[in-house]
């Protein structure tokens, strides 16, 4: 099993890197072989929405724009499962994860194909202050996942009256995780 983390929190060592470590930490621990990304550390530009937002990525799975994106999807690919973790910001994902997961929708739902259908995805939005805008978060992030094809394993809230326990739980998801042979 092959786990792939991403996390788009400017902060590597904050709560949502946490967050995504703790599940792949889990998975490693059950023989699972496991990378984190972070995508702040990536260039990755905007979608241009070419060709009126009929471009090369909706005809072929394809995007015109030279940057980090294709390998990170490469990653997805071949990955058994995908960990995405991301901040919340006035109750949506952060910038960065917006920014990717734009470029991803266009590439993967080519008509109604979808080139993940099968691959396992966790989502978590974890909130470093209130907690307020974690659920909303969250439902736009699950909604990003489904439409690119992921079975959604756990979607998960993280605030910081709630951490401690949710850290622990998603070290047990990745275990469980792991266990599910592809």
């Amino acid at each position: 099993m092959k786990v792939l983390g991403i996390q788009s929190s400017p902060n590597a060592d904050g709560l949502t890197a946490r967050t995504a470590k703790a599940v792949l930490r889990g998975a490693s621990e059950e023989g699972a072989t496991v990378e984190i990304v972070n995508l702040n550390e990536l260039d990755i530009k905007p979608c241009l929405a070419c060709e009126g937002g009929w471009g090369k990525c909706r005809r072929e799975g394809t995007c015109v724009i030279d940057d980090e994106f294709q390998p990170l999807r490469d990653k997805i690919h071949s990955a058994d499962a995908t960990v995405f973790a991301t901040p919340v910001y006035w109750g949506d994902l952060s910038e960065t994860a917006k920014i990717f997961l734009d470029r991803l929708r266009r590439c993967e739902v080519k008509g109604e194909f979808k080139t993940l259908n099968g691959r396992i995805a966790i989502g978590i939005a974890s909130a470093g202050g209130t907690g307020n805008g974690c659920v909303k978060c969250l439902l736009h992030l699950e909604d990003y996942l489904r439409r690119v094809g992921f079975t959604i394993f756990d979607l998960v809230t993280v605030t910081q009256a709630s951490k401690e326990h949710k850290l622990e739980m998603l070290e047990k998801a990745g275990r469980r995780l792991a266990k599910m042979r592809p």
